[in-house]
């Protein structure tokens, strides 16, 4: 399989050679288990003879690109949440128009990271699913609003095209390649060799609210802000709405203009938000933290948390542990929501004595 590598001014290097070296391993466990030669043979390309230095300056040895790739893979570029990147992809149109060429003569193009953003200049996300770093889905899917972003999953194919999510997703798409072409035996062992996970499949649980985009207006800020206050109270549409003085139906409509989702649906990504602030820092058993964000049954919140997350909450809390602030409490405890940055920290606090 022949494979090309799109270097570009500014692009992260580090996906490049995570990538490559990947695939590397791969040939040689793929020739230990009798493989006449390698399967995989990687290049990295540039679209014109223009020396390619990547993002902190260092220079790129790629070769002047030509057709014959299998598979062209598309790294990202270091951008940041508060930065447009239209300048920048006007700057890469020589490669945006590269990649349109190849998709139309039947190259398959995956991308990694906001490497997604050259394939949606190419036209190549129009009408497909993808995915891209959670920080910036939301900017990919107002950018490109005939595709269909999934900013939780970690690798999306939809026909031709492969998107992954951030930076170590190169791994991911790596061993993703690997499996496709050479089976789950040579993909398995790869893994495991260079101690990638196998089973990655979400990067929800990775997401940290505080530095998504805050795009909604002083309405839905402010009914927000008073679901969070009530976050452990059953939710009451009706309650909710006389808060704000306006009837059930303005409160659906209005709230879901600001933000694209019913208040009940933000209400239990805050809970799930909470939740992990818990796990991730107290002792508590799940039935109390579970109460303490607002479900009586353990079990309820569970599968919403799966849901969610893509983990269970015990798979979680493993991973994500910081050490305990707090030390576990009895039922007397609470949870402060405070509001920072526009978005909303839980912690927990001891029960007083």
């Amino acid at each position: 399989m022949r494979i090309g590598i799109l270097a570009y001014e500014g692009c992260l290097a580090a996906e490049i050679f995570l990538f490559s070296d990947i695939l590397l391993v791969a040939n040689r466990v793929a020739r230990h288990a009798g493989a006449a030669q390698d399967p995989f043979v990687v290049s990295v390309i540039a679209a014109s003879a223009t020396p390619v230095r990547a993002a902190g300056g260092f220079p790129i040895g790629a070769e002047l690109s030509h057709p014959d790739f299998d598979l062209l893979v598309v790294p990202g570029f270091e951008l940041v949440p508060s930065e447009d990147p239209d300048d920048r992809l006007r700057v890469w149109r020589r490669e945006t128009e590269y990649l349109a060429a190849a998709a139309a003569r039947g190259t398959e193009i995956a991308s990694v990271c906001v490497g997604a953003f050259l394939l949606g200049e190419a036209g190549l996300l129009d009408g497909r699913r993808c995915t891209t770093s959670w920080l910036f889905a939301a900017e990919l899917g107002r950018r490109y609003p005939a595709a269909t972003v999934d900013g939780d999953s970690l690798v999306v194919r939809d026909g031709p095209v492969t998107t992954t999510a951030a930076f170590s997703a190169a791994l991911d798409l790596a061993t993703a390649v690997t499996r496709a072409h050479l089976g789950d035996g040579v993909a398995r062992a790869t893994a495991r060799i260079t101690l990638v996970a196998e089973n990655r499949t979400s990067q929800a649980p990775y997401v940290v609210d505080a530095m998504l985009p805050r795009g909604h207006g002083p309405f839905a800020e402010d009914v927000g802000r008073w679901l969070v206050e009530h976050l452990a109270e059953p939710y009451d549409l009706t309650r909710l709405a006389e808060a704000f003085h306006v009837s059930t139906r303005t409160m659906l409509r209005r709230f879901r203009a600001d933000t694209g989702q019913s208040p009940l649906a933000f209400l239990r990504r805050a809970r799930v938000r909470a939740a992990k602030s818990l796990l991730e820092t107290t002792d508590r058993p799940l039935a109390q933290i579970a109460e303490l964000v607002g479900y009586r049954d353990a079990g309820t919140f569970r599968r919403l948390f799966l849901a969610q997350v893509g983990m269970s909450t015990a798979q979680y809390r493993r991973q994500f542990r910081t050490g305990p602030l707090v030390e576990a409490g009895g039922a007397g405890g609470e949870i402060a929501h405070e509001r920072g940055d526009g978005a909303t920290r839980a912690t927990a606090r001891a029960p007083k004595h």
